[in-house]
């Protein structure tokens, strides 16, 4: 049996409300036909979040299938850890040829990376941020990095081989064509820094969304009394008076751009089809455009518009035009694509495959876990230090933040997340019920940080545990060697180790 090709296309700070396949009221003027066609010929997973609403977690949970407290990269300008193992060296060990172009985020360098292609990918092909600097004279970087107009990309004479994407979706094209002509399975990941800042698109995009509004929704004004604290420092930050709607036409002109190249690479692999492929479509985390009375970007929260990202799967097998609202996690993309390669995921990986899913099968008990740590290793200010565990299930919302306060949404009564039900006499059962089951998941996974202060909240007090816990081994990962019990050297039995 032939091995299937395997390519995930992503984006970077487009949610899933960004595009036409996950917000249809809008399809007509955010224009993501390409995006929204690819949901026609795949599986639209409705219910898909992201492991932490910032880049480097991200991409540590999406790319490991651990999440970033324990595969290293919990917060931006942190690296994985040398322990754990990418989708690239899982593949390579497969026998597979794997490329990675665009953004990483993952070596713990600045914002642009390092320009060295990390083990697991093939050095000919890696393209980050910093080899695209390296292509620009010093006049276009700074041009890159400052102009968000459409006039001033139509005076500089922007068109699309300017971009980093037109440029990652030229060097994506020459690998796989020495891929088909060599007849050898692939990998390839296709990460677009687009839409993010600094939103550099030829200047009819931008233009096309000069009077654009995006309707932010009821929660534009709220006052934020009943939510976690934090939320209010958030707001106040300076990024302009909340407001009904966003407008930002070089943003959405972006994003209209990045459409066409995500088609591009789609077409693409179209072009042999007698091969089989599969084509998995996501973006890193979203952006809050001034929800929630004023809250920018991306940051310590487990909303929606952050949290909730496009997840579309197409490939042989697998109905078009189904839509899926099994809650599903970036966590789950390695575990997939291994499934899709023969191979079972390891215990240590903290997501599974989807295929059930994808075939028909969903599950209203499963639910996904939402993270933050802090924005930037080098960052301080509002957003310096501030725990997050979420839980996401079919219907509720449980946001633990460790010093800020805690939030329960029933999105199908409340689905702008407006009424904070913490302390609700009508939800306490569901509450607690969620908080047992997120703090048996941090247990479970070895969170680093779980303990007492998730565990004692100002609406619920749960026992500790005992000062001399048993010790466990972590969940083999198929690499390292098996662990041994710290008092007596022999390998640990079961799930616990003999002292205690």
């Amino acid at each position: 049996m032939r091995l299937p090709d395997l390519v995930l296309i992503m984006t970077d700070s487009q949610g899933a409300d960004l595009t036409g396949a996950f917000n249809p009221a809008l399809a007509d003027r955010l224009q993501t036909r390409r995006i929204d066609a690819l949901a026609e010929q795949g599986v639209a997973c409705e219910r898909a979040y992201t492991t932490c609403p910032l880049c480097s977690p991200a991409r540590s949970g999406l790319f490991t299938g651990i999440y970033s407290q324990r595969s290293g990269a919990w917060t931006n300008s942190l690296a994985l850890g040398t322990n754990v193992r990418h989708m690239g060296e899982w593949f390579q060990g497969l026998g597979y040829r794997t490329a990675y172009v665009g953004k990483w985020h993952l070596d713990g360098h600045d914002y642009f990376g390092t320009g060295i292609c990390p083990p697991g990918w093939d050095a000919r092909f890696w393209f980050d941020g910093r080899n695209y600097l390296d292509e620009l004279t010093p006049a276009e970087r700074r041009f890159w990095r400052t102009a968000t107009t459409a006039e001033a990309f139509r005076a500089q004479g922007v068109d699309e081989g300017f971009t980093w994407a037109k440029r990652c979706n030229q060097r994506a094209r020459r690998f796989v064509e020495e891929c088909r002509r060599d007849d050898a399975p692939f990998v390839l990941v296709v990460s677009y820094d687009e839409p993010h800042h600094p939103w550099t698109c030829p200047p009819e995009d931008a233009e096309a969304f000069a009077d654009f509004a995006f309707p932010v929704g009821p929660s534009w004004n709220e006052d934020l009394s009943r939510k976690p604290a934090h939320y209010r420092r958030w707001a106040a930050h300076g990024w302009g008076a909340p407001s009904a709607e966003f407008r930002a036409p070089a943003y959405f002109g972006c994003n209209r751009f990045v459409d066409r190249m995500v088609g591009e690479v789609v077409d693409l692999i179209d072009e042999a089809a007698q091969r089989p492929a599969y084509v998995l479509y996501t973006s890193d985390h979203g952006e809050m455009k001034r929800a929630h009375g004023g809250l920018a970007a991306k940051g310590p929260s487990a909303y929606e518009e952050i949290a909730r990202i496009p997840f579309i799967v197409r490939g042989p097998g697998l109905q078009p035009g189904r839509r899926v609202r099994t809650p599903v996690s970036h966590a789950d993309v390695l575990p997939t694509f291994l499934a899709l390669a023969g191979v079972e995921a390891p215990p240590a990986l903290d997501g599974a495959s989807l295929l059930p899913i994808l075939h028909g099968a969903e599950d209203p008990a499963r639910e996904v876990v939402v993270e933050y740590h802090r924005y930037e290793l080098s960052h301080e200010g509002f957003m310096d230090w501030s725990p997050m565990r979420a839980l996401v299930g079919a219907e509720w919302k449980l946001s633990l933040h460790e010093r800020h306060g805690d939030e329960l949404i029933h999105l199908p009564g409340d689905p702008h997340e407006l009424v904070n039900r913490i302390a609700d006499p009508a939800a306490v059962a569901q509450r607690d019920a969620m908080h047992d089951r997120l703090l048996a998941w941090m247990d479970e996974r070895r969170d680093p940080l779980r303990g007492g202060s998730w565990r004692q909240r100002a609406w619920r007090q749960v026992g500790e545990v005992p000062f001399r816990a048993p010790s466990r081994p972590n969940p083999a990962d198929g690499l390292a060697p098996d662990y041994r019990d710290y008092d007596t050297g022999e390998p640990t039995r079961g799930s616990h180790s003999e002292y205690g």
